[in-house]
């Protein structure tokens, strides 16, 4: 049996170049933290209460930092979030 090829695609995942996608994911960070999104400030998820923890940089998976660039940690754990699904609280 031999070793299934893989070539870094994923399903639902749009190729992009490595250097354009981090440049992308940067920019998101950016936005973010412009937008007052910092570690420690605290935010609303929906009605749910949390923090601010870190930025998501993934290049890959399901939760890329282009559209989910903040790491937020709740009572309910920790989430990756867009900058539209939370609110400065």
């Amino acid at each position: 049996m031999t070793a299934k090829e893989r070539n870094g695609s994923r399903l639902g995942i749009a190729q992009q170049g490595s250097e354009r996608l981090g440049h992308v994911i940067g920019s998101a960070v950016t936005a973010a933290i412009n937008r007052g999104f910092v570690v420690g400030r605290k935010v609303l998820v929906g009605n749910i209460p949390g923090i601010v923890v870190g930025y998501n940089i993934a290049s890959f998976g399901r939760f890329l930092g282009n559209t989910y660039p903040l790491v937020i940690r709740t009572a309910l754990g920790v989430a990756k979030c867009g900058v539209d699904e939370v609110s400065l609280g």
